[in-house]
């Protein structure tokens, strides 16, 4: 099994690609913090990208792309120091579905947003970095240059059922700038994704994912990545930030929510198919995690259903 497969399967993602934006001449618009996580991606001309609580402004060239983490709010202009107008009004106005800022159309921009649930933020950003930019120039980015392609394509012809295939090519974009973040980057902060990166600890998370409801014990996951008891436990303490089995309860109880939120199965059900010998068992671990009861979690899904 492929853990990051796995845990993006289980975070409730949606995406929505927004509407173009053309622009040219000075100009400079700001974004409020996005819910979940924000792409954009030049496919032409260039510009400044600057967040808010970030040193730095981000020089964007034709064919970059950026991937924000944070609720935080940014600017997207042709000087990074210039005067600003929000964005709302001029995307309210792009009625042809391409907003405009400025005088001209030296630049041409598309973009969108991941939405996920509280749960999912905690698991998949919280580890990452605010930004992360991903030049035209990087060899690696040649897939997600193919995925800009076939977006803008769909967003300018408008084909039957463009939306659509819209939204799923901004999933596979997200997938592959996590990996490409993950190849550019192998020592993010800890977490399950830094985890990823290490092949000892990545070799164990593929076996706990495989089969979550297996007895694991530290003894038997370090027999079968082929290393000690003691080097497995200090390195996935060290890199995931857990233990290992802290993590495979932890990522149990992700499995249970999963299910909990998409089915109807009885709780013990639940409860065996992720490896708890009863439902009380799950339901105290479930608490202990999450804060609510199996039963009141499903109850609170359904009134906000």
């Amino acid at each position: 099994m492929d853990p990051l497969e796995d845990v993006l399967a289980l975070l409730d993602a949606t995406s929505q690609v927004s509407a173009g934006m053309v622009a040219g001449g000075r100009w400079a618009v700001r974004f409020p913090p996005p819910a979940g996580a924000k792409f954009n991606a030049v496919r032409r001309g260039s510009c400044w990208l600057r967040v808010d609580g970030l040193p730095d402004p981000v020089h964007l060239a034709e064919g970059d792309c950026f991937l924000l983490t944070r609720p935080l709010a940014f600017t997207l202009a042709s000087n990074p120091e210039g005067p600003v107008e929000p964005a709302y009004p001029i995307f309210a106005a792009a009625g042809d579905g391409v907003a405009r800022a400025g005088d001209g159309d030296d630049v041409f921009l598309i973009g969108g947003a991941f939405t996920f649930t509280e749960r999912a933020c905690a698991l998949l950003l919280d580890s990452l970095p605010p930004v992360i930019h991903v030049p035209a120039a990087t060899p690696e980015a040649a897939t997600v240059r193919w995925a800009l392609g076939e977006l803008d394509a769909e967003l300018r012809g408008r084909p039957l059922g463009a939306t659509l295939v819209a939204e799923r090519l901004a999933i596979v974009m997200l997938v592959r700038m996590l990996r490409l973040h993950l190849a550019r980057d192998p020592g993010p902060a800890a977490g399950w994704l830094a985890g990823l990166a290490d092949p000892t600890v990545a070799a164990a998370l593929r076996e706990m994912h495989a089969r979550p409801a297996h007895p694991w014990t530290v003894v038997e996951l370090a027999r079968v990545v082929a290393v000690s008891r003691s080097s497995l436990a200090a390195r996935f303490k060290d890199v995931v930030g857990k233990g290992p089995l802290e993590y495979l309860t932890e990522w149990r109880i992700e499995l249970a929510a999963d299910r909990l939120r998409r089915g109807d199965d009885t709780v013990a059900t639940i409860a065996r198919a992720v490896g708890y010998s009863s439902e009380s068992a799950l339901s105290v671990a479930f608490k202990r995690t999450t804060g609510h009861s199996p039963r009141a979690y499903r109850s609170q899904l359904t009134r906000a259903g």
